[in-house]
């Protein structure tokens, strides 16, 4: 597993689920074209951008490059690196049929294809590591203490709180939990929470 100090942009759930098994970054998905009109996600993304930078990692068919486009629209271009996959021929495994242009998009790449892809990015790799919470890392223990999960009003809380910081309500515990981390640290998190619930 590899650590990568920008958040991975990917298109759909299954390249996140493929991702997270190999590399140890934010992952936020585009959710095909529906980021076009997914305002509240541009801005997140733009702000997890000037924090850490962002890495563009779509599929290699012209969905993906739309969607890559789009993106560097959105974003300053020297907050952005690029990862491009190479076209490889096939059928993902859960599929029953080939996609349009009969290309695997990330869920269905080998990981070291992944990998180099990253690394010849240019993405900031901190190193081949396990997973370990870093000082100051919100953690899923401080979201309980916080009364933002496990709780009778913890849905309200936590949607009261993305609300003020202009993220996306709709974002899960776990979602929620990745973009704090990316914005802030534990101890802004309980200057926020503080001024704010």
């Amino acid at each position: 597993m590899i650590k990568i100090k920008e958040a991975v942009i990917v298109e759909g759930k299954y390249d996140k689920i493929k991702l997270s098994s190999i590399i140890d970054a934010p992952i936020i998905q585009t959710n095909g074209f529906r980021i076009f009109k997914d305002r509240e996600k541009l801005n997140l993304i733009s702000r997890v951008a000037e924090t850490r930078g962002i890495l563009i990692l779509t599929d290699s068919d012209s969905a993906g490059f739309v969607i890559r486009n789009f993106l560097k629209g959105t974003v300053a271009p020297d907050l952005i690196k690029q990862a491009y996959i190479p076209p490889v021929k096939g059928k993902e495994k859960r599929k029953e049929q080939f996609s349009k242009e009969c290309l695997l998009g990330v869920e269905g790449l080998d990981e070291q294809i992944l990998l180099s892809a990253i690394r010849r990015s240019g993405a900031t790799v901190i190193g081949d590591e396990p997973k370990k919470t870093a000082v100051g890392e919100i953690t899923k223990q401080d979201l309980y203490e916080f009364g933002l999960s496990g709780g009778r009003n913890s849905a309200r809380l936590r949607g009261e709180l993305l609300k003020s910081l202009n993220m996306p309500e709709y974002l899960t515990t776990n979602a929620m939990l990745e973009m704090l981390n990316c914005l802030f640290t534990k101890e802004e998190l309980i200057q926020i929470l503080n001024k704010s619930l």
